[in-house]
């Protein structure tokens, strides 16, 4: 097993708002090896993007802060580098794709501009090669007529040619590591599945690690090689990806996974986890999935459960997770 690109420990990010402390990550560990597809699912509130902000010191200020917790990339904290020092890893060392590529570009620069920027502070190229390195990676990455592309604006291409440009601007450094926050949630299925091909193409050709954030629990089936569920700002299981699919131990995968309509049976109501996530602000002294779960005892409404390896690799955080096979 290789050594982890990235090592996420105790992470805690909260926010103020309206006098009350809200703790959008709480206690989140992490580990991405080299090469390695992990992905990060749960309800929208679980704290997955919010991770992705965090590992990359990109939380909103000064409402949001980093409380606590290690983020070592290669072994080096990035909780302890300053401002300057974390902009020559952002883009270099670690890259992020943003869930729309529209308002994650800048609409009165061209392509080339923004791509070559990339290059220009961390390459340190002159602007003749950095321009055509920016041609060969839209190239790379299977946008048609690159040499003319990169003259256009945002606003001049599609959605899927925004994020393939997004996906070029994120690699044209070869980073270790990779985050994709929903990077297929606004592509027809057509394009989502070409750009998944080029995330694993990526990985293949360069040896990236990649954190990939979604709700499709297809996309995961696919890509992943490992599975963090999150739930109300916690790791609630994390196992590798057959796994999760084939014994998933906690009760909120469980009902993650039975919420996927069947093909095979189109007479069944399609199920839903019934509630919601609790206020980030208020969470309650036991489990969080508590009230929502349709195997809580009174100990679980008391007492927070831990995060504990249930199996080799496999980790839960449920009282009853290694107690016999329930299902949900």
């Amino acid at each position: 097993m290789s050594e982890a690109v990235l090592s996420v420990r105790n992470l805690r990010t909260y926010f103020m708002y309206k006098d009350a402390e809200v703790h959008a990550v709480d206690g989140v560990d992490l580990d991405v090896r080299a090469g390695e597809i992990v992905c990060l699912v749960g309800e929208s509130g679980c704290g997955k993007s919010m991770t992705s902000l965090s590992i990359m010191r990109l939380v909103p200020q000064p409402a949001g802060r980093i409380v606590s917790g290690k983020i070592l990339l290669d072994g080096v904290d990035l909780l302890r580098l300053s401002e300057d020092e974390m902009t020559d890893v952002r883009g270099n060392q670690i890259s992020m794709i943003f869930q729309e590529p529209m308002t994650a570009l800048n609409p009165v620069l061209t392509v080339g501009d923004q791509i070559t920027e990339v290059l220009l502070r961390h390459r340190r190229m002159r602007k003749r090669e950095a321009w055509q390195r920016a041609v060969e990676m839209l190239e790379f990455v299977g946008v048609a007529r690159a040499a003319q592309i990169v003259h256009e604006y945002p606003h001049q291409l599609s959605g899927g040619m925004r994020q393939r440009v997004m996906i070029a601007m994120a690699m044209v450094c070869e980073p270790k590591l990779l985050i994709a926050d929903e990077p297929t949630t606004a592509l027809d299925v057509t394009i989502q599945a070409q750009v998944l091909d080029l995330m694993r193409k990526m990985r293949d050709d360069f040896g990236t690690a990649l954190i990939l954030i979604t709700h499709d629990l297809g996309v995961v089936a696919e890509m992943a090689d490992r599975v963090v569920v999150m739930y109300a700002g916690q790791v609630v299981e994390s196992t590798d990806a057959d796994t999760l699919f084939e014994e998933p131990s906690h009760p909120y995968t469980r009902g993650l996974l039975r919420s996927i309509p069947s093909l095979s049976d189109d007479t069944e109501t399609l199920y839903s986890i019934p509630g919601t996530v609790p206020d980030a602000a208020a969470f309650p002294e036991g489990c969080r999935f508590a009230d929502r779960c349709p195997l809580a005892q009174p100990e679980c409404l008391a007492t927070a459960p831990v995060l504990r390896e249930v199996r080799p690799g496999h980790w839960v955080r449920c009282h009853f997770a290694d107690k016999g096979s329930v299902s949900v």
